[in-house]
């Protein structure tokens, strides 16, 4: 068994949908970065709100910024190019960070977790069926967007033969382990995203 020792935020008191940047946070602390939720999202989140135009929807696209603010339970979220430019601005020129969008769990194990290093992880909150929807259409182009509800975003810590361990930020929930198959069907569900960060 792999684990690495990670400082653990949980997101439930004050950012009921900011599971990624608290992820991002927790490896940034990791690093040695000192930077707090509050100070992330602030300085270094890409931010967009929705609005109703003649009775539609419009809404931001999550591959740009996030949707709505991690300080509001009604929000959405955000997809991993949105996090890579944030953790880019924050960690500064020491790390290289690289959407792995697509990379098998496997390899991110490889190259990242018996590396010592945790890796952003797109799943489910509590491993739960992905639920295609909420839609709406997009500021800037009028195409219409599905998101996949129950999108969360953990930070990948560590594995064992059957199960992949996660600190995960959703209500205190720790370091918890999740069973393989069940982990990577969920991760597929929101289209395979990671982040990883590598020391130049």
């Amino acid at each position: 068994m792999i684990k690495i020792d990670v400082p653990y935020i949980d997101q439930s008191v004050k950012y009921p949908t900011g599971c990624e940047s608290v992820s991002a946070v927790m490896l940034l602390q990791y690093l040695g970065v000192s930077v707090t939720v509050d100070e992330f999202i602030e300085k270094y989140l890409e931010l967009s709100g929705f609005e109703e135009k003649n009775g539609e929807l419009y809404g931001p696209n999550p591959y740009e910024c996030f949707c709505g603010s991690p300080y509001d339970e009604e929000s959405f979220g955000c997809y991993a190019p949105v996090i890579c430019r944030a953790l880019q601005k924050a960690a500064g020129d020491d790390y290289e960070i690289i959407d792995e969008t697509g990379t098998p769990v496997r390899q991110l194990l490889e190259n990242y977790v018996d590396q010592g290093m945790p890796v952003i992880f797109w799943a489910c909150i509590n491993m739960r069926e992905p639920i295609t929807g909420p839609c709406w259409k997009l500021h800037d182009c009028d195409e219409t967007f599905t998101w996949i509800s129950n999108e969360h975003c953990m930070l990948l810590v560590g594995y064992d033969e059957e199960g992949y361990y996660f600190n995960d930020p959703y209500e205190n929930n720790g370091v918890i382990r999740y069973p393989k198959d069940v982990v990577e069907d969920r991760h597929s569900a929101q289209h395979s995203q990671a982040v990883g960060v590598r020391r130049k």
